[in-house]
């Protein structure tokens, strides 16, 4: 047997998630009262930070390039103004000894502190850390695994590995694609899963839902009892991986991030700028800067600094994304805001993705716990997104899903409740108004409404 040893050079492109990456991301994603949290934990960890303005706002060089001289430079000139945080601060309310209530845990704190002890290579690890801040307010993966494979151009065998260490993690569940998935990793977690589990788990769930467990009994040829046990377990265990956690979902009270306002008969957008601190860089350390004799003084000034730095720079790309995203979802939707809820079109995360020609996970975390102020209230930007269903008219064109479960409610509110109408009978309401959906996506529609079956909706007078 021949053995042959040889060198080869491979070329491979491959994204490191680095601190100052992690942290862009989770600045984009954060609600504005998390970050007014988020920049005071800076400012007490950081004495380079001061609350001002006009700070490198223009300025499109990497951190780690900054010129140490031109930041000198920049803290002499006579334009440098200051910022009295306490003016910001007489504006709140008394102190509250609610205050000193301890903060809840972060799931995303939570998950990190424990990828920070397993025996991985931090490669990995920093993809699995990009994973955690992708979850949503469940603790679930929504994003396509490919389309996070692509973002971060690693392969997809990669995107499983690392996805299988996320969900081998507490809570057990994390890091689910779906509801089935979440149920069979708790399942797998426990050493309960076996085929009729994974069976009721993929295809029956909503007849677990509805205690229909002779039905079930009679697919898997077992007894209603055996039935009605496993279903038991399934019960028991927990949907929603994340609860317990602080996941950004209970907002205190709602700061919108900007205003829509109608001038002269245009929409505008108008960034809420007063909600939080403006910051800059303190003067007071420019002269540890020009001294080349404290080397280790001159070192720690320069680390808080290019971190100081970069977080201006990431509040200020999330204020123009958002602005981006603002701007582009007021042209797609001025009927909306002239004329009201039936008027909202249907419109995707892809698509002002494309638009803007930016990825469609910058958008859903651009979005997200994100409020504006418009003449129709305060709304959650999220809820203006939605897709679509073909109208069948001579004018074509499709309808918000929204409205479409609007409607379907409408129908419902003013059905005779002592015969109340079955889905199929809802369908054909529907097809009366030229809108031609399935019996299955009406009863999706309706679940997704709260709204009981035909069976449980039915009084008697």
């Amino acid at each position: 047997m021949k053995l042959d040893f040889s060198l080869n050079m491979v070329q491979e492109q491959k994204l490191v998630m680095t601190q100052q990456m992690q942290q862009s991301i989770k600045i984009l994603q954060m609600s504005t009262y998390d970050l007014r949290e988020y920049i005071e934990n800076e400012f007490a960890e950081n004495p380079i930070l001061e609350e001002n303005f006009d700070f490198i706002q223009d300025s499109n060089s990497y951190v780690d390039k900054i010129n140490y001289k031109e930041i000198i430079k920049y803290l002499e000139s006579d334009n440098y103004g200051y910022y009295n945080y306490s003016e910001f601060k007489d504006k709140e309310e008394d102190v509250s000894p609610f205050n000193f209530i301890c903060k809840k845990e972060s799931l995303t704190e939570y998950l990190q502190e424990q990828l920070v002890e397993i025996d991985e290579d931090e490669y990995k690890k920093s993809i699995v850390s990009y994973f955690i801040e992708n979850l949503d307010n469940r603790g679930y993966l929504d994003i396509p695994l490919e389309d996070i494979c692509k973002e971060l151009k690693i392969s997809s065998a990669l995107g499983r590995e690392a996805l299988e260490i996320l969900q081998d993690l507490e809570p057990y569940g994390i890091g689910a694609r779906n509801l089935s998935e979440c149920l069979k990793i708790q399942l797998r977690k426990m050493g309960m899963l076996n085929e009729k589990l994974e069976i009721i788990i993929n295809n029956h769930l909503n007849l677990i839902a509805e205690n229909k467990f002779n039905l079930i009994a009679k697919i898997l040829k077992i007894t209603p009892k055996e039935a009605q046990d496993l279903g038991d377990i399934i019960k028991k265990l927990e949907p929603k991986p994340s609860r317990g956690f602080y996941t950004g979902e209970e907002v205190k009270f709602i700061i919108p991030d900007a205003e829509i306002r109608k001038i002269d008969g245009q929409y505008f957008v108008i960034m809420n700028e007063n909600v939080l601190p403006k910051l800059s860089i303190s003067k007071i350390y420019k002269n540890i800067l020009n001294n080349e004799q404290d080397i280790y003084m001159k070192n720690y000034v320069k680390e808080k600094l290019n971190s100081a730095v970069f977080l201006i720079k990431c509040i200020e790309q999330r204020k123009s994304t958002l602005l981006k995203i603002l701007e582009n979802i007021v042209e797609k939707q001025k009927e909306y805001f002239d004329k009201g809820q039936k008027f909202l079109k249907p419109m995707t995360l892809k698509e002002i993705a494309e638009d803007l020609n930016i990825h469609e996970s910058t958008v859903s975390r651009a979005i997200k716990d994100k409020y504006i102020l418009t003449n129709k209230g305060t709304l959650r930007i999220k809820d203006l997104f939605s897709n679509g269903i073909s109208k069948n008219t001579a004018e074509g064109g499709d309808v918000a899903v929204i409205n479409i479960k609007n409607i379907i409610k409408e129908i419902i509110d003013n059905e005779d409740k002592r015969k109340p109408l079955s889905d199929e009978q809802i369908c054909t309401e529907l097809k009366k108004r030229n809108l031609n959906i399935s019996r299955r996506t009406v009863a999706k529609y309706r679940e997704e409404m709260n709204i009981k079956s035909s069976s449980k909706r039915k009084r008697i007078e």
